[in-house]
């Protein structure tokens, strides 16, 4: 089998993770300080798939395509296909249907991560070439998931958020596919959400008696549309990074596994790791504790933060608590006059100003 594209899914409109997605695509907020799409756009390009479309949402589709461009800069060549509601991931299979012209391909929801990617999955499907493939992992709540129901490793049934969970096996957000799957989809009335449900079109190959096979995932899986989520895919990508100091250090300790980027100034700090420093970013007099992310041109001030993420251009400054676990937004400003010290948890959005008085 030759040939197999990429179709990655970033026209979700993000509710559970508002207001940041007021103003920015769910895709697009970064972990580790890198967009979440680009991870799934560079586990495609690793798995030999160069050729990707990726779906866009009219209210967002602009920012995805200057953040991507025409993925040259990931060795990538990119087509965008507009989605004209969410109206589930198997209308987004139909909706690109010309782009994929008769071609087996990869399905990859852009808000997931994979610690291990795809490129081992990518090649048992070449290999072995059966009409569907999906990635699954065991689940403390599978009634949230679409769930897998296994006949000694066989898919025999497949349901979509059940009150009453089959198994504990829910379907990671990626899919390989052969063009039959568009056929599948064709046949779909939409479910009780108003969707054409995935989940509904590869039942309808394993009732057609095709071959649908499963792989368990090997390493982790977050699915990011939560804060928490969110955070703890900080946390685990953050887990794998290498020491790199390219910025300032001046009068600093920097403790563990830390990455301060190009142009990032350190001044009367201690950095425990791991965390990471945008290109820009000013720290003096502050502490920035592990599973931190501090994006671009972000400036903390005489303050504390840990396990959280700051997007670019943000300033935190003279706070007499730490912050912990919190997401804030580009270019949110906080600031604190004098009182006494607590702890904050915030999910704030772009160009918010907040005094805590």
């Amino acid at each position: 089998m030759t040939g197999i594209k990429g179709l990655i899914l970033s026209g979700g409109s993000g509710t559970r993770l508002r207001p940041i997605t007021h103003t920015y695509a769910k895709q697009l907020v970064p972990v580790a300080n890198k967009p979440v799409l680009f991870y799934g756009i560079e586990a495609l390009v690793e798995a030999g798939v160069e050729e990707i479309g990726i779906i866009i949402a009219p209210q967002t589709g602009d920012e995805v395509r200057e953040a991507v461009g025409d993925g040259s800069a990931f060795g990538a060549r990119v087509t965008y296909i507009e989605q004209d509601r969410p109206a589930g991931l198997a209308h987004a299979v139909l909706t690109a249907e010309k782009f994929l012209a008769g071609s087996s391909f990869v399905m990859y929801l852009g808000d997931n991560l994979l610690r291990d990617g795809v490129p081992g999955l990518v090649e048992r499907f070449r290999e072995e070439s059966p009409d569907a493939m999906i990635l699954l992992t065991q689940v403390e709540d599978p009634s949230a998931f679409g769930v897998a129901e296994l006949d000694e490793g066989r898919v025999i049934r497949l349901v979509e958020k059940p009150e009453d969970p089959p198994s504990d096996m829910a379907l990671v957000g990626v899919y390989l596919f052969s063009p039959a799957i568009l056929d599948a989809a064709r046949k779909l009335e939409p479910s009780d959400r108003g969707e054409l449900e995935i989940t509904e079109a590869i039942q309808g190959l394993i009732d057609e008696g095709r071959e649908v096979r499963s792989e368990v995932v090997s390493g982790w899986w977050k699915d990011t549309g939560q804060l928490a989520d969110m955070l703890e895919a900080n946390r685990l990508v953050l887990d794998d990074i290498v020491t790199r100091l390219d910025g300032e250090v001046e009068d600093s300790r920097v403790e563990g596994r830390v990455i301060i980027e190009e142009g990032a100034t350190l001044r009367n700090s201690l950095v425990r790791g791991p965390a990471v420093i945008g290109q820009g970013a000013v720290v003096d007099g502050a502490y920035i504790g592990p599973y931190t992310s501090i994006g671009d041109g972000v400036r903390v001030l005489n303050s504390e933060i840990e396990h959280s993420i700051v997007l670019s251009g943000s300033s935190v400054e003279n706070l007499g608590a730490r912050i912990e676990a919190s997401l804030l937004g580009r270019d949110v400003k906080l600031t604190r006059s004098d009182s006494l010290p607590k702890t904050m948890r915030l999910l704030v959005g772009d160009r918010s100003e907040i005094e805590i008085v």
